[in-house]
């Protein structure tokens, strides 16, 4: 067996059991579209693995080429669910079309990166591959951005290592990094031996994100904390004054409610 074989197959694996942890931690609830990409990955995977083996190689690429739009569509959604998650708290206190406003603000931040990920791009690829290309880059660049800005203000936001949303920013931002970083080596290289395997690096680093999302997700999440200082100041800017008045921060929720999604 091929290593790129071998690892289509762990990937795979973990795959199905990340699936089967998401059934048994009823995260359907609360993050629907995470768990909607998953069984997407995997079945797109499932199909890969079984294209690659029985049909020809033009098929596997229009193939591919098909499910890599489909995926940024998904990835994009999970994105913005993260987002939304992270600010259940405070969805009483922010003004109506606030969920319409944050899908707007990940898509403009996705077209400013466009251009900077297009830097990356090989001169050798046709247009539609490039466009492929720089999608995919534009994608991972937004998915390291979403981690390293939940991870940099966890301690406002109250959430910790144990919390679901950073548990699944923390997996997308490892691999997204590998995945980066083998990008930039091969716009500094030519054609080599060694080339093929920074891109099997990059498939062993979404290895890595697998295994870590199997370990958080085999433990229970922990309650949310109760807001931070920081947390409450912004709670009252964000109500405005007339409305702050008539809020008592006594009320607040100190824990996530997870049986209730808006």
């Amino acid at each position: 067996m091929s290593p790129d074989n071998a690892v289509l197959i762990a990937s795979i694996t973990g795959e199905a059991v990340v699936c089967g942890l998401l059934v048994r931690r009823k995260m359907w609830p609360t993050l629907p579209f995470f768990c909607i990409y998953f069984v997407w990955v995997l079945v797109s995977d499932l199909a890969s693995f079984f294209i690659q083996w029985k049909m020809s190689p033009y098929v596997f690429g229009r193939y591919y080429f098909a499910q890599a739009f489909v995926d940024a569509f998904f990835q994009f959604t999970v994105l913005v669910e993260l987002a939304w998650s992270v600010l259940q708290p405070l969805r009483k206190s922010l003004p109506r079309g606030s969920l319409i406003v944050l899908n707007v603000l990940i898509a403009l931040c996705g077209l400013a990166i466009w251009p900077m990920a297009g830097m990356s791009t090989p001169p050798d690829l046709t247009h539609l591959s490039g466009i492929l290309f720089q999608l995919q880059e534009t994608v991972g660049i937004l998915r390291v951005a979403c981690f390293l800005l939940m991870a940099s203000f966890s301690q406002v936001l109250s959430i910790g290592w144990r919390d679901r949303e950073l548990q699944i920013a923390t997996g997308l931002g490892f691999y997204s990094i590998v995945s980066l970083l083998v990008t930039l080596i091969h716009s500094h290289q030519t054609w080599s031996p060694q080339y093929h395997w920074l891109d099997l690096a990059s498939s062993i680093g979404y290895l890595g994100s697998l295994t870590y999302w199997v370990l958080s997700f085999a433990t229970k999440e922990q309650k949310r904390k109760e807001f931070s200082p920081q947390m409450q100041q912004l709670l009252l800017l964000m109500g405005g004054g007339a409305r702050a008045d008539r809020m008592s921060l006594g009320d607040l929720p100190s824990e996530r409610s997870r049986k209730r999604i808006k």
